[in-house]
């Protein structure tokens, strides 16, 4: 898609900021045996072709900044029949994924080294998602910062566009503000639909696992916000 053409302005205010980040040997060696086959590369204007990258037409889930990737590793083990794309900037994340899937012999997961904002924009294609996942994304809780909060208008103008009549929007924080920022956002919005009753958050479902990071959360008190929307 040529930017000039979008709907959807260039969004130059990042969600994230880049860390260099320890590498296991684990991770490393991950990165150099299986980077190449289960990487899909994006260059300007290309359009990601999902069935003929994992060479099925299955449905197909994309989670942004998927961590150490234990939900994304999670599901694609639950839903075989089902192809998942993981978006992640730091190369320890996609390391620990690429060695995970290698262990459990899963193939219906590939992962994506770049913006989040950048793929939705110029890289799927428009009603090609059952289904979008962010969780625990930074929240930027100081106020000069939220303006970095990739949960935006523009953000979910772009999930819209992405996800497949039927699709869904799930998110999860352990930042209240933060989730009332999201459900503002997201209602706000006419093409998507409120799955929780009366409006607001729903019960964590199962099939989002609880990562190690949501556990220490729970021991120290910290509360978590489940939303779900349709579109």
């Amino acid at each position: 898609m040529d930017n000039s053409q979008s709907p959807f302005p260039l969004r130059t205010v990042r969600s994230f900021t880049r860390r260099k980040g320890r590498i296991t040997p684990r991770q490393q060696a991950a990165l150099a045996a299986l980077l190449s086959t289960h990487h899909i590369p994006l260059t300007p204007g290309s359009v990601i072709n999902i069935d003929a990258t994992f060479q099925r037409h299955v449905p197909c889930f994309l989670e942004i900044g998927f961590g150490n990737g234990e939900v994304l590793i999670e599901m694609a083990k639950k839903h075989p029949h089902a192809n998942f794309i993981g978006i992640e900037v730091y190369e320890a994340g996609i390391g620990a994924v690429l060695a995970s899937m290698q262990e459990e012999q899963l193939s219906n997961i590939r992962v994506i080294q770049e913006d989040a904002m950048v793929v939705l924009r110029d890289h799927i294609a428009p009603q090609s998602l059952a289904g979008i996942h962010l969780f625990f994304a930074d929240p930027w809780p100081k106020k000069r910062h939220h303006k970095r909060r990739i949960v935006q208008k523009e953000f979910v103008e772009l999930v819209v566009n992405a996800l497949e009549p039927g699709g869904y929007i799930h998110m999860a924080t352990d930042w209240q503000p933060y989730a009332e920022h999201m459900l503002e956002v997201l209602t706000a919005t006419p093409a998507l639909n409120n799955q929780a009753k009366e409006g607001g958050y729903i019960e964590r479902p199962a099939t989002r696992s609880v990562t190690k990071f949501e556990s220490r959360g729970h021991r120290l008190g910290h509360g978590v916000w489940d939303l779900y929307f349709v579109k």
